[in-house]
């Protein structure tokens, strides 16, 4: 079975939901530190004037705190901010009824935390491009240790033959320990088509939701790369 694990992202670019279609079973991992200033709470759309942030506010205490104790802070206005930026970006895409219904009310009165949000919306965005792999938390399995000895443990508890990394990920993996437990290791292609886009030149690295602002019920043929996942160690 081919796993990925990935902590969760706020309405992610498309190559989150190529990763999460190229897999038989999706990890989300909730249940390691927090990183302020990251895509955990935040993801850029294609404005006007360029790409710009969108950020949701959250409550940060602590250096050791957890993705999933991550609180929004409610307190600050943010969706209403939010809904504002999105009308005036893409009120005249053609598919931007798609994107507003995605959104919903934003997890507003019943969601307390980033963790809940992201997965509520990435579930929503894998509905729409009809992506069925499962997703599952990672803090359902309390696996102990630290880098690549808790991917270890965490893939060998969902019954993993081959795991599926971002490349990124070359850094800091320690391949050697897949070989030991008998895993495959993969790094994820990400190598897309330009799409029409508003507001000039083609930009990217922008959530999925531009894509499907822009494109609709195409996107579910727009999200796969070209070019096939390299195999690391077999």
């Amino acid at each position: 079975m081919r796993v990925g694990i990935i902590q969760s992202s706020f309405i992610p670019w498309r190559g989150y939901f190529d990763f999460i279609a190229s897999v038989d079973m999706f990890v989300c991992y909730d249940d390691v530190q927090y990183s302020k200033g990251s895509w955990r709470n935040r993801n850029r759309i294609k404005c006007q004037d360029g790409a710009r942030w969108l950020t949701v506010p959250v409550r940060h205490k602590s250096l050791k705190q957890l993705i999933i104790e991550t609180e929004i802070d409610d307190e600050k206005h943010w969706r209403e901010s939010h809904a504002a930026i999105w009308h005036t970006s893409y009120a005249d895409a053609p598919f931007f009824n798609d994107v507003l219904k995605l959104l919903g009310d934003m997890g507003n009165g019943k969601i307390r935390t980033i963790s809940q949000l992201n997965i509520q919306l990435i579930r929503s965005i894998c509905a729409y491009l009809d992506i069925q792999t499962p997703l599952i938390l990672s803090s359902e399995f309390k696996v102990k240790g630290r880098r690549t000895g808790r991917l270890i443990d965490l893939l060998r508890a969902v019954g993993a033959t081959t795991y599926l990394s971002g490349p990124s990920a070359d850094n800091y993996l320690e391949k050697d320990k897949f070989k030991e437990a008998g895993i495959r290791l993969e790094y994820k292609s990400y190598d897309y088509d330009p799409y029409p886009q508003l507001w000039g030149p083609f930009e990217g690295a922008v959530s999925v939701l531009d894509m499907i602002a822009n494109c609709g019920p195409q996107s579910k043929t727009l999200i796969r790369s070209k070019n096939s996942d390299l195999v690391v160690v077999t």
